[in-house]
């Protein structure tokens, strides 16, 4: 387990799944970074799934699935053990709460152990889970590294006692920036794939659909958006449990034809262009990766002032802001951007270059690696070439 001063880093990532979301999105992008940097990279998923797993594969990152039975898998537990050992892993990465205490359960009976880093990638509240707060408390005093995605989560976590001082660190998430442009043609082309118009007036989100994000406000407004904008059109990007629910919603409110559930699509950057503001009105947030993929592109953004949401997004600036409980707040904030096209173009260009400037996927591999660093130095091991 002790890796040589010559041999570069070996680091496993640890998630729960590989399904299309934000988080799973950041951990295939930085996993692709460490692999073209000559790192020992491997993706190890708890549950059985798909998503990002061929494309990492494809791009000679392995990836192992777990395939979890039940609540305490021993054979998954000997699996993630093996795959330590056989690819020599010197630090193991756990994304959230229980990728955090299945890697320190894998690691018990290990002589040698990797360095553990966590990061925390959501406000947490799913910690209100007795068990799982306990579980993952533990998992932190097994760890030397803890990285929280924002300041606002990096202020909860440890006000809440969740992770001490002496531990944490704040990192900010960040997208591959030079994925993400808005040309004309990329324009017409996102267009044409999601079969609107070029004189639509569209107002996209990307997300799962589940409560927490909060779409069923953009659809509640969208009668209100209409009658000044008829054409405007709102495209939800993303599956999840409460998709049949908004279409419905939508049917009942009579803009069935105005609102598009476009579903899940395997590179969000190609479709993003298509839009001329982005819309996320979430209940809560860490570092929303949509929303730094809106603003690379050159989107103006709406977000709801929670989480991470406050330090992405300038007030009048990149975007606007607004409280999530005030509906009210919503919908005149929406309506000034769609009535002013040059406040729009103006933000997006400021967004654009806040991304570059502060969340480029080249900052967060050097963060990390110095994060790695410090962390095998407190388990003991050599440090590997970076």
């Amino acid at each position: 387990m002790q890796p040589s001063a010559t041999r570069p880093p070996a680091v496993l990532h640890v998630v729960d799944s590989l399904e299309r979301g934000g988080l799973e999105r950041l951990v295939h992008d930085l996993a692709l970074a460490q692999h073209r940097a000559g790192w020992t990279v491997a993706v190890f998923s708890i549950q059985a799934t798909e998503g990002y797993r061929a494309e990492l594969q494809a791009a000679g990152v392995p990836v192992i699935v777990g395939n979890k039975q039940g609540t305490l898998d021993v054979k998954l537990l000997a699996l993630l053990r093996r795959t330590l050992r056989e690819f020599r892993i010197d630090t193991v990465h756990a994304h959230n709460f229980v990728p955090s205490y299945h890697a320190a359960l894998a690691m018990l009976l290990m002589r040698r152990k990797p360095a553990l880093v966590i990061t925390c990638h959501d406000m947490g509240t799913r910690l209100a889970n007795r068990r799982l707060r306990t579980l993952f408390s533990w998992a932190v005093t097994r760890s030397q590294r803890v990285a929280m995605v924002g300041r606002q989560v990096f202020e909860r976590f440890l006000r809440d006692g969740f992770v001490p001082a002496s531990k944490a660190e704040t990192v900010l998430n960040a997208v591959p920036v030079e994925r993400f442009t808005l040309t004309a043609a990329r324009r017409r082309q996102a267009r044409l794939t999601l079969g609107l118009s070029d004189d639509a007036l569209v107002v996209g989100c990307v997300g799962r659909l589940v409560e927490l994000k909060n779409h069923a406000a953009l659809i509640r407004l969208w009668p209100q958006v209409m009658q000044r904008h008829p054409n405007a059109r709102l495209v939800l990007i993303g599956d999840g449990p409460l998709r049949d629910t908004l279409s419905q919603q939508a049917h009942l409110a009579g803009v069935a034809e105005h609102v598009l559930l476009a579903g899940l699509h395997p590179n969000v950057a190609d479709l993003l262009p298509a839009f001329d503001l982005f819309a996320l009105p979430s209940f809560t947030e860490g570092v929303s990766i949509a929303l730094l993929e809106a603003a690379a592109t050159g989107l103006p953004v709406l977000a709801s002032a929670v989480g991470g949401n406050v330090e992405v997004v300038q007030d009048g600036v990149t975007g606007r802001l607004f409280d999530v409980q005030n509906e009210a707040a919503l919908s005149a904030a929406l309506l000034a951007l769609l009535d002013d096209a040059d406040a729009r173009r103006a933000m997006g260009e400021a967004g654009r270059s806040w991304v570059h400037q502060h969340a480029s996927l080249d900052s967060l591999h050097q963060h990390y690696g110095r994060i790695y660093r410090d962390a095998r130095a407190l388990a003991g091991h050599t440090a590997p070439t970076l």
